[in-house]
């Protein structure tokens, strides 16, 4: 099987190395060719052996069985008219974090072979030397639309999910970007909310001697590059209005409470909180 990979970070090296390890363990043969606009991000791929080859030319790709598009949402929009011309027999799925808007830009061209997905799985660093191959390993990818897709690419990309060890899940684009601004877009805008509070406040002396384990869990992902999330930020923006003002909604109450010294209702209000787990 050959695979083309636009975007050789964190979520594409990641990707190369769990279906390298699949297809080492069922002695099947695999070619990834890689694809980066970052020059030092295809030389480490080759060190690191996430992809065989490089190129810089997109047209190489069009031929291929797979194409996996791995860069930030707006790339992806701005990459979709390029790959009108893509065989038939190519199936394309992209790792964007928001659908709604990848998905209208689809071309009508490549429609059928355009599966998309947001695989619910990522850490705060980035770059090749980030990849790992368990990343992806008992994690969720969300699939939009899929009525739109031939049967036979939803069939193919379902099974190279299944062959990393992801769980299916299936909803239109409009209802995955309203629930992933609360779960998944919400939780990296209160993250650097929380960090610039602090550095605004605090001591860098303060911070290292009194930062626990729940300020470095809450803060981690603040680490995550602006350059993606500015741009998911901006695709998703209405729904992460309306999960702000929700958030900001329950601070107020919390707020409240504390003021007033009304800590029967705090206790309440804590409780409910802890209802989530039960989900989780």
């Amino acid at each position: 099987m050959k695979v083309g990979i636009v975007g050789l970070g964190l979520m594409g090296g990641s990707f190369a190395l769990a279906l390298k390890r699949k297809f080492k363990q069922r002695d099947e043969r695999l070619e990834i060719i890689g694809l980066d606009h970052n020059d030092q991000h295809c030389l480490d791929a080759l060190q690191l052996k996430i992809a065989d080859k490089i190129t810089d030319d997109i047209n190489d790709l069009l031929n291929l069985d797979l194409i996996v598009l791995t860069i930030p949402v707006n790339a992806i929009i701005k990459l979709l008219p390029q790959l009108k011309k893509a065989s038939s027999n190519t199936t394309i799925v992209d790792f964007g974090s928001t659908k709604e808007k990848i998905v209208a830009s689809i071309p009508q061209e490549i429609r059928a072979n355009f599966v998309a997905s947001h695989p619910m799985a990522g850490t705060e660093k980035s770059g090749p030397q980030a990849a790992d191959r368990k990343l992806y390993r008992g994690k969720v990818v969300v699939l939009c639309d899929t009525e739109e897709n031939d049967p036979y690419h939803l069939k193919f990309a379902k099974e190279i999910f299944r062959d990393i060890g992801m769980k299916i899940f299936y909803m239109n684009a409009k209802e995955h970007d309203k629930h992933a601004a609360y779960i998944s877009h919400m939780p990296h805008a209160v993250s650097y909310a929380l960090a610039n509070s602090v550095m605004k406040q605090e001591n860098p002396k303060a911070i290292l001697a009194l930062a626990g384990g729940g300020f470095r869990s809450m803060s981690r992902i603040a680490k995550s590059a602006p350059t993606m999330w500015i741009d998911i930020f901006k695709q998703n923006s209405q729904n992460l209005l309306e999960a702000t003002k929700n958030l900001k909604e329950e601070l107020e109450t919390f707020e409240t409470y504390v003021k007033d010294e009304n800590w029967e209702e705090l206790t309440k209000w804590i409780e409910q909180a802890n209802e989530l787990h039960k989900i989780l």
